[in-house]
C-alpha cells in the first residue's frame, strides 16, 4: 500500500510540474508580436515614392529610388527584435534604421546590395550610426560581415537589440551575420525606418524579446593593450582657406587652449563625436607628451581620416591623406584603421611633444595610434 501511494504521489507531482511548465511557456509566448501594417497611414514618406500594394501575394511596401528614409509613425522602440522580408532593387544600398530620432541621430544596419549572391564579399552587411548628421562608416570598419544576399527573391532579416548590443541574421536564423558588442550611436530609443529601393513585407516588431542577448556592452579586445595612445589634448576646430591643404600658420601658438579627449573602443579618437561634421573643410590639432629614457626609434601604426600632419618637437615628421575614392586612399577602402600607415618616431632623451593635425572633408574624422611597444617611455600630458 505504501509503495502504491508513493507511485500515486510521484505521478501527481509530475502532472503538477508539467502544468507549471506549460503555464510558464504559455506566459512567455503570450507576449504579443506586433505585425506592422504596411499601409500609407502608418508611415511617413515622400509623396509618390512609396507604394503599398500586394506583391507576390504578400501585402508589401515598395520603396522607389531616391525615396529617402521611410519612417514608421507613433513607435518608440528600445529593445527587442525586428524581423522582415525584403527584395533588394537598389544597386548599392538597402538600410534598416532603429532608435531613429531624425536623420542626424540614429542607428543604421544596412546591406551593400551590389554584393548580391557573392558570399566572398567582406561587406555584404555593415553597421554605422549617424552622429550629428555624419555616418560613421569610415571610422567603424570592424562592423561588417559577409553573407549570401538573394538578388531577386525574398530575404529574411532578423535584428535583435538589447541595451548596448545588437545581433543580426540574414536568411540563416541559426548563425548571426553580424554581432555588434556596443552600439555606437547617441540614441537609445526611437522609431524604425527603411531606405533604399526595395520591397518590404512581413514586418514584425517584438518589443523586449531579446533572445538572451546581454544588455551590457561586450568586451573591447584592445582595452588591455597599453600600446594604444588613448589620451590626448585637442584644440578647437578651425576652417582652412579654400585650396590650402596646410600652412605653418596653422601650427598652434603658445597661447593655444586645449581640452582633453579620450579614445573610444579600438583606440579611436572620435573627433566626429566631439565636434560633429561641417560643410567646409576643418582641422584640429592633437597633442601628446612622451617621456623617453633614451634616444630611440619607435614604430607607430597610425590610422586616420581624412588627412594628417605629424610633428615631433616642432619638426614635421610625416604627412599623408586617406581620401575615399581617390588614388591616395588607404587600405582598407579609405577607412580609418590601424592598417592605414606606419612610420618611425625618433624620440630624444627626455620630454617629447607629438602634434598631429587632422583635417576632415568627408564623413567621420579621427585617428587611432599604436606604438610597437612601451619600453623606455612614459606617455602623458601632465
Amino acid at each position: 500500500m505504501k509503495n502504491f501511494l508513493l507511485i500515486i504521489f510521484s505521478l501527481l507531482s509530475l502532472v503538477v510540474s508539467a502544468q507549471k511548465k506549460d503555464k510558464k511557456k504559455t506566459s512567455e509566448s503570450s507576449k504579443p508580436d506586433t505585425r506592422i501594417s504596411l499601409t500609407a497611414d502608418n508611415w511617413e514618406f515622400q509623396n509618390g515614392k512609396v507604394q503599398f500594394e500586394t506583391y507576390e501575394t504578400r501585402p508589401s511596401m515598395k520603396i522607389a529610388a531616391n525615396a529617402g528614409t521611410v519612417v514608421l509613425k507613433n513607435t518608440s522602440f528600445v529593445n527587442g527584435t525586428i524581423e522582415y522580408d525584403f527584395i533588394p532593387v537598389d544597386a548599392m544600398f538597402a538600410s534598416l534604421y532603429f532608435h531613429w530620432q531624425d536623420n542626424k541621430e540614429n542607428e543604421c544596419f544596412y546591406f551593400r546590395t551590389g554584393t548580391c549572391e557573392d558570399s566572398t564579399a567582406m561587406d555584404v552587411v555593415q553597421y554605422a550610426p549617424h552622429v550629428s548628421g555624419i555616418n560613421l562608416w569610415d571610422l567603424l570598419g570592424q562592423y561588417q560581415g559577409n553573407g549570401y544576399l538573394l538578388k531577386t527573391k525574398w530575404n529574411h532579416v532578423k535584428v535583435v537589440i538589447s541595451g548596448s548590443q545588437m545581433r543580426a541574421y540574414l536568411n540563416d536564423m541559426q548563425k548571426p551575420i553580424l554581432e555588434i558588442p556596443r552600439l555606437e550611436g547617441n540614441t537609445s530609443k526611437g522609431t524604425i525606418g527603411f531606405d533604399g529601393e526595395s520591397v518590404i513585407s512581413n514586418l514584425v516588431i517584438k518589443m523586449d524579446e531579446t533572445e538572451n542577448l546581454p544588455a551590457v556592452a561586450g568586451v573591447d579586445l584592445t582595452s588591455h593593450d597599453p600600446r594604444y595612445l588613448r589620451n590626448w589634448q585637442v584644440s578647437k576646430p578651425f576652417e582652412t582657406p579654400e585650396k590650402v591643404d596646410f600652412s605653418y600658420d596653422f601650427i598652434p601658438k603658445p597661447d593655444q587652449t586645449w581640452e582633453t579627449i579620450a579614445a573610444e573602443r579600438m583606440g579611436l579618437i572620435n573627433l566626429t563625436r566631439k565636434f560633429g561634421g561641417a560643410e567646409k573643410r576643418r582641422m584640429v590639432w592633437l597633442k601628446l607628451n612622451v617621456e623617453s629614457k633614451s634616444d630611440q626609434n619607435k614604430k607607430i601604426n597610425l590610422g586616420f581620416s581624412d588627412e594628417v600632419w605629424v610633428m615631433l618637437n616642432g619638426r614635421l615628421l610625416y604627412t599623408d591623406k586617406n581620401s575615399y575614392g581617390l588614388p591616395m586612399m588607404k587600405v582598407p577602402f579609405g577607412r580609418c584603421s590601424i592598417e592605414n600607415s606606419s612610420f618611425s618616431i625618433p624620440f630624444k632623451t627626455g620630454k617629447n611633444e607629438i602634434l598631429i593635425g587632422v583635417a576632415n572633408d568627408f564623413f567621420g574624422w579621427g585617428i587611432v595610434a599604436r606604438l610597437e611597444d612601451m619600453k623606455g617611455i612614459r606617455v602623458g600630458n601632465k
